[in-house]
């Protein structure tokens, strides 16, 4: 680990461009055994192939006229270089099997491989929705008891499993209320959203058609119940409020925001990205909330990030369930588990169903692994996950709070993420410069700049998988480059130098990015 000095941290640098090297400059662009790693078309050539073929047999052509005019234009490779080629690019990439993965926000945490052998077991793995209900039993029956454990786990009546993700189970929540509200017929057009919610809470209610409010945040971080009280009124169809919150709190006045609303006629919907942090502890449904998203990707193990894959199955109040989407499972007094689609809604008492969220049912990789996760732990595991995951969110705050700026360090313990700022930094130094310099130290950075609460907010999340000796080498990384920014190091701007590629014109690369790659010109 490289520790900084007093007079700044400036390594020699590689004057190579574009390379992350310090030292002398080597002839083939390695850094030892970090090798250099060119694009597909500059390893093959297009008119060459790697693989011999035999000629096929010649036969009617039934393409239709969309016979292909042109050659391809891929690059031919040898199995070795394929290979070589996708291994030495994973080693450029951080992945939690490397280490910590401090991004606050997404729990990106050791998934057991158990789970993952779960997922793939016949039956499971090449189930395909359009399969007869009766050749699918058994994976109807994994879908239905993950529903009983996630109503069980939340203390609500019921729940949708076919949402594919957090935003996804958003919008479905905020479309049985809309539904529920419609029933009524009572048109409310305003949604409330707190200022420490997530950032897809507006969006999905303005994309659901509503106008979303700010309520403002109390200085502790939390949501400002009077001011909450005073907004509301005929208008109001909701609060979307996450809890814990984005500051890494948890609502103490939840259930008293919940009464307020529902006096109001309206419906609470809670954010449950961050049930990490309270599974096992608090049952949400107990808090008076109404509509919740679970991420299965994120609290019962699935490996997260790269675009997928998600899951988030909404859990549903006693008044909120007769409107919730189809499809979902329902077990008839012979225990068979039945698939309840639009042709038998009507026989099983489902006839207010707002619509659908997906084609089929849902993500069956996932419904697996979650299973699998909850079964393995058991009660009193899971609740050892939001335990240990509060201990070790608490562990860095405590240990950080005396170098960096922590706003809501006083508001009483934090949940799942420990929240920091960047007041103090020296002239022109910024949160972006200390992320960049945490990657020399063997880190992917934390999230940053959210919550907009707090001046260049860094976001933490240790999750409940680390242990007190990784966190401990984390926190000795992080007091090093946090010390250099305060001391206000130079150097720090133009970090990272040990990374495979040197810091990007973020600004260029966004409003120029290169997409496609384009044969160099003769």
């Amino acid at each position: 680990m490289n520790a900084p000095n007093k007079s700044g941290w400036k390594p020699e640098m590689n004057a190579g461009e574009g390379s992350g090297q310090a030292g002398p400059a080597t002839v083939t662009g390695n850094r030892a055994l970090m090798l250099e790693e060119p694009l597909l078309f500059e390893i093959g050539h297009a008119d060459e192939t790697g693989v011999d073929l035999p000629e096929p047999h010649s036969g009617p052509n039934r393409l239709g006229g969309f016979d292909r005019a042109d050659a391809i234009g891929l690059p031919g490779l040898t199995e070795p270089e394929a290979m070589r080629h996708y291994t030495r690019l994973s080693r450029q990439n951080y992945a939690i099997d490397l280490g910590l993965f401090p991004l606050g926000s997404c729990t990106m945490k050791h998934n057991p491989r158990l789970n993952e052998k779960v997922a793939r077991m016949p039956g499971f793995a090449d189930v395909h929705p359009l399969q007869p209900v009766d050749t699918v039993r058994g994976a109807l029956e994994v879908i239905n008891e993950l529903a009983f454990w996630l109503i069980e786990l939340t203390g609500m009546q019921g729940v949708a499993m076919s949402p594919k993700a957090g935003a996804h189970g958003e919008l479905c929540g905020i479309l049985c209320i809309r539904a529920a509200l419609e029933a009524r017929g009572d048109a409310r057009e305003v949604i409330l959203v707190p200022e420490s919610a997530h950032g897809t809470n507006p969006a999905t209610a303005a994309f659901a058609g509503y106008r979303v409010e700010n309520i403002p945040a109390t200085d502790e971080g939390r949501v400002n119940l009077e001011a909450l009280k005073a907004r509301l009124g005929p208008d109001v169809a909701g609060v979307m409020i996450t809890n814990p919150n984005t500051c890494g709190l948890f609502e103490r006045e939840m259930k008293a925001i919940s009464d307020a609303v529902h006096a109001a006629g309206g419906f609470v919907y809670c954010d449950g990205a961050n049930f990490n942090a309270i599974v096992g502890k608090v049952r949400p449904g107990d808090l008076g909330v109404d509509a919740m998203h679970i991420n299965l990707h994120k609290t019962f193990s699935t490996p997260h990030g790269g675009g997928g894959p998600g899951s988030g199955p909404v859990v549903l109040s006693e008044a909120l369930c007769p409107f919730g989407p189809l499809p979902f499972t329902a077990r008839t007094k012979d225990g068979v588990v039945h698939l309840v689609e639009e042709d038998n809604a009507e026989e099983f008492g489902h006839t207010q169903a707002f619509g659908r969220m997906a084609a089929f049912n849902g993500q069956m990789g996932m419904f697996t692994r979650a299973l699998a996760y909850i079964l393995s732990h058991g009660a009193d595991g899971l609740r050892q996950v939001a335990e240990d995951a509060v201990l070790n969110a608490n562990y860095i705050l405590r240990s950080l709070e005396d170098l960096l700026d922590a706003p809501f360090a006083a508001s009483g313990p934090c949940m799942h993420e420990a929240l920091f700022g960047d007041q103090g930094f020296g002239d022109g130094l910024s949160t972006l410069d200390l992320a960049k310099a945490l990657i020399d130290e063997g880190y992917h950075p934390m999230t940053m700049y959210f919550p907009l609460v707090v001046h260049g907010a860094m976001l933490i999340e240790p999750t409940e998988t680390e242990s007190k000796a990784s966190l401990d080498q984390f926190i000795a990384a992080l007091r090093g480059v946090a010390e250099r920014a305060l001391a206000g190091d130079e150097s720090m701007k133009q970090a990272p130098y040990f990374a495979p590629r040197r810091r990007l014109d973020e600004t260029q690369a966004a409003r120029k990015p290169v997409l496609a790659w384009t044969p160099p010109t003769e």
